[in-house]
């Protein structure tokens, strides 16, 4: 079964269509990156798979569900979608530990030990096993972001989305995170990622939607794209971003 689809979805902001009939799925195990110039709808687009941002026309369906359906609670679905956001949304008054327990125990019934041994675990995975009793407050960005990807996959999502999951991070905080979200690609984790890091779109992604004033223009594997893209908007911005920065000065 087919993870996520959208079909022919659209949005408006009052005047401003937003999303211009978006058509497109993410199948299970697949990394799907979204790119584009700034403004393009990237964001907005994977905020409607939770309901974050409705929309105006079309479907989106999740495991073969209309995520729109009224009979669909907003909070079950959301605990079945991890979403990993630019700023972090720690609960800056609870510790790691409090905020990587509050949702199993709370949403899933999970037992306190059982959840606070699942937060240790992946705290591990994220390389921070030795946080687990630090506040927010006290971590640097790269910590709170990878805290923020241990939270989310402590519901056992089995699909993740990310907002520019780096773009609020300094420069030297950034591959911190990109290590993380590299692991759970060769886990076979599902995920759409929005990014502007086309070094690490090339490298892991098992396909790249291209996106330009809320149209998907290009919808291809990473070595197309990359190489060949199709669309002459596309070719304009891999022209601009160097074609693969990042992965050219790893």
């Amino acid at each position: 079964m087919t993870m996520l689809a959208f079909e022919n979805v659209h949005k408006h902001y009052g005047e401003h269509h937003v999303l211009r009939g978006i058509d497109a799925r993410v199948e299970p195990g697949e990394v799907v990156v979204v790119c584009g110039p700034s403004g393009s709808g990237k964001s907005t687009l994977i905020r409607t798979v939770t309901r974050l941002e409705a929309i105006g026309q079309g479907r989106i369906l999740f495991e073969g569900r209309d995520v729109n359906a009224r009979e669909v609670k907003i909070n079950q679905l959301r605990a079945r979608i991890g979403f990993v956001f630019q700023s972090f949304n720690l609960f800056q008054n609870l510790s790691v530990r409090q905020n990587l327990i509050l949702g199993p125990t709370r949403a899933l019934g999970m037992s306190r030990d059982e959840a606070v041994a699942q937060a240790e675990t992946l705290l591990a995975k994220v390389g921070l096993a030795h946080k687990i009793d630090a506040m927010p407050a006290n971590l640097s960005g790269g910590q709170q972001q990878r805290v923020a990807i241990a939270r989310a996959l402590a519901m056992r999502p089995p699909l993740m989305l990310f907002d520019e999951p780096t773009s609020a991070l300094d420069p030297e905080m950034v591959q911190e995170v990109l290590q993380v979200m590299r692991a759970l690609a060769g886990e076979g984790l599902t995920m759409l990622i929005v990014t502007h890091e086309m070094g690490f779109a090339r490298e892991v992604s098992s396909r790249v939607w291209f996106m330009d004033q809320g149209q998907l223009l290009e919808d291809a594997p990473p070595e197309q794209f990359f190489a060949r893209p199709a669309h002459p908007r596309a070719q304009r911005f891999l022209q601009d971003v160097g074609r693969a920065p990042s992965l050219a000065a790893a």
